[in-house]
């Protein structure tokens, strides 16, 4: 007996022809295939939706649309696992499940930082009934936005509540990507779950989906306002200190029955705290380099050619990586139509990364050029790993002249090994343009520039303009992921500490909103798997 069955059908290609419109195309990847199942399984599809979708622009002025179809039909798992290798597989729900613990808690679990971990952590433990407390050093997303606005205009820095801390942590100011490099079932439940909290619905389908800063600060509030509906508690301008398993605001001890440690990838001093309490914690491999701005209407065109400007093909966007050795260059957090901004969370150091709104529709592109930094080159322990990345923004506070601006070196002069240019045609955004024309030789160890330079060259072979000598690179960038992990075993707590759960980005085992949204739940799943709510 043959009983309906989800399956996906992979590599639908449609070219893409001037004037097209979205819907069209995704009518064209829909019949193209319903007749490849007709012709495999002479059968019907009882529906046929869009479940994956790129672009395809490696061939300018020959642009394709590459789609996964989901599909439902009469046919038995069996059969479809003999087509696996005609590009048909079986579609896996995603369900977030857990059996309930039956230990008694002896307070409310607590949450050290709203980031997407936090976030999502919380929200889990809400919606199960658990009531959790959030704590948060930073403000709230209105909170937020008036710290930064006022850094960019008076160059005064909130330590607590910036770029960094506050409400949905770094992702909020940032392009709100979404893609991700593990294979986690639950990817697909916490995109769904975004999109129920306000997220557009196209990230359930394209390969490289984004809310945008903008839009992603609504889906925050809106989460908030789920967690707080459900009983959940957040706590806003609230740091959490530690000494061994205690814990302290300002108002005093806190009681927990666990404690989340959702903290960011920036949280040094608790990372101190750890360190001197006891933890295990270990240093990890990161990156550091700058960030690289296009007038995004020359990477349109170099991208798609004549098609550059269409609507439905959107802003481009490109993912490059070269690698010499042990060591790798790479673009990360890459923002179309975006602009660079000042994420410092330190006096003293200057911060760079990339933000961009849902329409993409600033003057110029950036992304972060991102060379590996090795436990060697920082000695490593974690102090070290802190110090290093400390020591480079530092460097660039005082190259910049004191005030944070950001020290900018041109394509051009870091190449021929000049300084002093300052780029016209492409405009720096950081801070209002507040850059200052530096060498970033006497900033970046040369392990950095010298790989930085062999990538934009081996890059200016592959996208028309990228090593343009007017382009300008803006430093100095550290915070791509945290450089230490705080060890935990496999019920997800600290080594030693029973009730402390290490969680996220912050703690070593995320990197990006969708793998530390996953491992919030994740985290989540571990403590009701253990308490019971009541």
């Amino acid at each position: 007996m043959k009983h309906n069955t989800k399956l996906i059908i992979e590599n639908i290609s449609v070219p893409y022809i001037e004037g097209m419109t979205a819907a069209d195309a995704d009518g064209k990847a829909c019949e193209s295939a319903d007749k490849k199942l007709r012709r495999m399984f002479s059968a019907k599809a009882g529906y046929l939706k869009i479940y994956r979708k790129s672009i395809d622009a490696r061939k300018r002025n020959a642009v394709r649309f590459v789609y996964s179809i989901c599909a439902e039909m009469a046919v038995s798992r069996e059969k479809v696992k003999a087509f696996a290798h005609d590009g048909i597989k079986l579609f896996e729900n995603s369900v977030y499940e857990h059996t309930a613990g039956n230990k008694k808690l002896c307070g409310r679990p607590v949450i050290v930082g709203f980031g997407p971990a936090g976030m999502f952590c919380a929200l889990a433990l809400a919606e199960n009934g658990y009531s959790p407390v959030v704590y948060e050093r930073g403000g709230s997303v209105e909170e937020r936005v008036a710290a930064v606005e006022r850094f960019v205009n008076s160059g005064v820095l909130d330590i607590d509540s910036n770029i960094q801390f506050g409400a949905g942590g770094a992702g909020t100011f940032s392009d709100g990507k979404l893609t991700t490099r593990i294979n986690d079932p639950l990817g697909a439940y916490v995109l769904e779950k975004l999109v129920s909290l306000g997220a557009p619905e196209d990230i359930l389908y394209k390969a490289k989906p984004h809310i945008g800063t903008d839009v992603l600060r609504e889906v925050v509030k809106r989460t908030d306002e789920q967690i707080r509906s459900l009983g959940g508690e957040i706590v806003y301008n609230s740091k959490v200190s530690l000494d061994g398993e205690r814990a302290y605001t300002d108002g005093g001890e806190l009681d927990y029955g666990v404690l989340v440690l959702a903290l960011g990838h920036s949280a040094r001093d608790t990372y101190g705290e750890l360190l001197s309490g006891g933890y295990l914690v270990e240093a990890k491999p990161f990156s550091a380099g700058v960030r690289i701005e296009h007038l995004q209407e020359e990477l349109d065109r170099a991208m798609f050619g004549d098609l550059a400007g269409d609507d439905t093909l959107g802003r481009a966007e490109y993912n490059v990586s070269l690698r010499e050795g042990e060591r790798g260059v790479y673009s990360f957090c890459m923002c179309p139509g975006g602009q660079v901004v000042g994420a410092a969370s330190e006096e003293g150091g200057v911060v760079t990364n990339g933000m961009s709104n849902r329409l993409r529709d600033g003057k110029n592109a950036n992304s972060a050029l991102a060379v590996s930094v090795l436990p060697s080159d920082f000695g490593g322990d974690p102090a070290g790993a802190i110090a290093f990345q400390r020591m480079l923004e530092q460097r660039a506070f005082i190259a910049a002249g004191n005030d944070y601006s950001a020290p900018m070196q041109t394509v051009g002069d870091l190449l021929d090994g000049k300084k002093g240019s300052m780029p016209s045609r492409i405009e720096p955004t950081y801070m209002n343009g507040r850059v200052t024309p530096c060498d970033l030789t006497e900033i970046l160890p040369s392990f950095i520039t010298d790989l930085l330079k062999s990538g934009i060259n081996y890059f200016g072979k592959r996208i028309r303009g990228f090593d343009s000598a007017d382009v300008p690179l803006t430093g100095v960038e550290t915070r791509t992921s945290s450089p230490v992990r705080i060890m935990r075993n496999d019920r997800y707590t600290a080594i030693a500490h029973d009730r402390i759960y290490p969680c996220g980005e912050g703690a070593g085992y995320a990197g990006g909103i969708m793998s530390a949204a996953i491992d919030g739940l994740k985290v989540a799943r571990a403590i009701m798997e253990e308490y019971s709510p009541d």
